[in-house]
């Protein structure tokens, strides 16, 4: 005789995502219901929280699931194009607002600004990304870019790709970063030596390089604070 699977039990009215945030607040929801809310439905064999842990699961906890691609998503049994593009931009949004302030001017006096303006997008990568943020005369930011991802050394890290979008932009400064993910974000020679040569070429072409910031695992390094930019 075939056997068909066991379809999946209904939630009790309490354990509902939807129906508990809506009368508990958001804030007393688990990464399991919060996620179970943007996922909308299961599949015919288990509930849409089973499906949520299953992904938290798959990716060990959130903080892996935010730079997942379309793909990577799509890949778990239970989530079709439509839930995976949902929940790339619930998490791009989530992204966003956490490095806004005041829309897209946001304002950078210390290294600890830009600390603040990029640890959660940068301290997770497995690979180096060097990033540049140009500000305007108010030290503002005008734009950050990714502009090469691999191990930092001179030859990677070109002068030329980094002040062009300054020019641009009329850039008035520019603060460099990369991560290192080893989540230490002591200087080696290489970052001394590429900084060196970035402060150079921003005097000839009269762009600031105010610092260059390196990213840890909720810590950072300033090469200015180091001395190596005066």
């Amino acid at each position: 005789m075939i056997q068909t699977p066991a379809l999946k039990t209904p939630l009790p009215l309490r354990e509902m995502p939807r129906e508990r945030l809506t009368q508990e607040g958001a804030e007393n929801l688990s990464n399991q219901e919060l996620l179970a809310i943007l996922l909308r439905t299961g599949t015919p064999h288990e509930t849409v929280l089973q499906l949520a842990s299953r992904v938290l699961s798959e990716f060990d906890g959130l903080m892996m699931i935010k730079d997942a691609s379309l793909e990577e998503l799509q890949a778990i049994k239970g989530i079709g194009q439509v839930k995976a593009i949902e929940l790339r931009a619930a998490l791009e949004i989530g992204k966003r607002i956490h490095t806004s302030q005041h829309g897209e001017r946001y304002v950078i006096k210390t290294p600890e600004d830009v600390s603040e303006y990029v640890m959660e997008d940068m301290r997770f990568l497995n690979q180096e990304h060097f990033v540049a943020i140009y500000l305007n005369t108010k030290n503002q930011v005008l734009f950050k870019k990714t502009l090469f991802i691999g191990s930092l050394n001179a030859s990677i890290v070109h002068p030329r790709e980094v002040f062009k979008e300054a020019l641009r932009r009329s850039a008035a400064s520019v603060v460099c970063l990369h991560n290192h993910p080893s989540g230490d974000p002591s200087p080696s020679r290489e970052d001394r030596e590429v900084t060196k040569r970035l402060v150079e070429c921003g005097k000839v072409l009269g762009v600031e390089v105010l610092d260059h910031i390196i990213i840890g695992d909720r810590r950072y390094s300033s090469l200015r604070e180091h001395g190596i930019i005066p």
